[in-house]
């Protein structure tokens, strides 16, 4: 049978024009398609990622000061404030506390009412209103109409003999008499047998930034003793991206142990009555997600009302503890 050959120009034929411009127009689309959902799977993923280091942040600030709230005036043993004594060498470099009492962040007691100074606040602070009360916050490291909150105690477990280290402040104890001292004590302080534990006062505020001053992260910050030479108060930042701190007090006001009533800004006479705390605490991512606006507003306690209209996610966190110690030193008689 004779076979024929197709032409020439059907061997060698390819795609046309129309059909290469077709092809380059559907690759370009599922291009951009795929370019698309991975841009939206990488931002939900950086969102979901800021938002759940938001909520670590969050809860450990939350832990933090709530551990600290529920020890204030922890000092180890049936100790009464009165009964503790300073070292007469024992300074302070850089004190916190009322500008008018010299060592105020080692003496347990108000030295112009008597009342026990374990745990003082102030409300709604600007930055005036906190240095009167605690002198070593800076007016402008404040985030105004925040809470600020001291406690002063001890650490949780008495320390051997080997782990008490020469230069930092203890309170030495043996369940009758006590003395504030820094190792090396310039005098015999108890009698044994006694107890060391490292002294651990801690005053909580929000701060307008994090590391560096105008990098616009608010961060819950403590100022912590810090020993070694003359102790001074330094600052810590514990938790990123924390706005407001608002902290109410429940007070024994019959003496039954129960809370009557709870109180924003209680004087210090009050506060002798106080035997648990509400905290509150609103936290912010630390990125912005340009697809999302926050026109929620927040009421919290008695902070004034906020409507951030921005594009930060915002929880707001809350606990309530305890003040196991001050009632105990009312049952004691203070």
């Amino acid at each position: 049978m004779l076979r024929l050959n197709p032409p020439a120009h059907r061997r060698h034929a390819g795609f046309s024009l129309i059909e290469l411009m077709i092809a380059m127009v559907l690759g370009i689309i599922l291009t951009a398609g795929v370019v698309t959902l991975f841009v939206h799977s990488r931002q939900s993923f950086s969102q979901d990622e800021s938002v759940a280091r938001m909520q670590d942040e969050g809860r450990y600030a939350l832990q933090e000061i709530a551990r600290d709230l529920q020890m204030a005036g922890y000092l180890g043993e049936p100790l009464l404030p009165v009964s503790i004594a300073l070292d007469p060498t024992l300074a302070i470099d850089a004190d916190c506390g009322d500008p008018g009492q010299a060592n105020w962040i080692y003496n347990l007691t108000d030295a112009a009412t008597g009342d026990i100074n374990t745990l003082t606040s102030v409300d709604n602070a600007d930055g005036g209103a906190a240095a009167a009360e605690f002198s070593c916050i800076d007016d402008g490291e404040l985030v105004v109409d925040t809470d600020v909150v001291g406690v002063k105690r001890i650490a949780g477990n008495a320390l051997a003999p080997a782990d008490v280290e020469a230069g930092n402040v203890y309170l030495r104890s043996n369940n009758t008499l006590g003395i504030l001292y820094q190792d090396p004590p310039s005098v015999t302080p108890v009698p044994a047998p006694f107890n060391d534990w490292e002294y651990r006062p801690r005053i909580y505020f929000i701060r307008s930034y994090s590391n560096v001053a105008g990098d616009g992260i608010p961060s819950l910050c403590r100022k912590v003793l810090v020993g070694g030479g003359t102790p001074t108060m330094s600052t810590e930042c514990i938790a990123q991206g924390i706005e407001d701190l608002q902290v109410e007090y429940g007070l024994d006001t019959n003496g039954d142990g129960s809370v009557n009533r709870y109180l924003t800004n209680p004087t210090l006479a009050e506060l002798q009555q106080a035997v648990s705390a509400r905290v509150y605490l609103r936290a912010r991512t630390l990125v912005e997600d340009r697809r999302y606006t926050d026109n929620r507003t927040y009421t919290i306690s008695n902070a004034p009302v906020a409507t951030p209209a921005d594009n930060f996610h915002r929880r707001v966190y809350s606990t309530t503890v305890t003040i196991h110690n001050l009632r105990n030193m009312q049952r004691l008689g203070i």
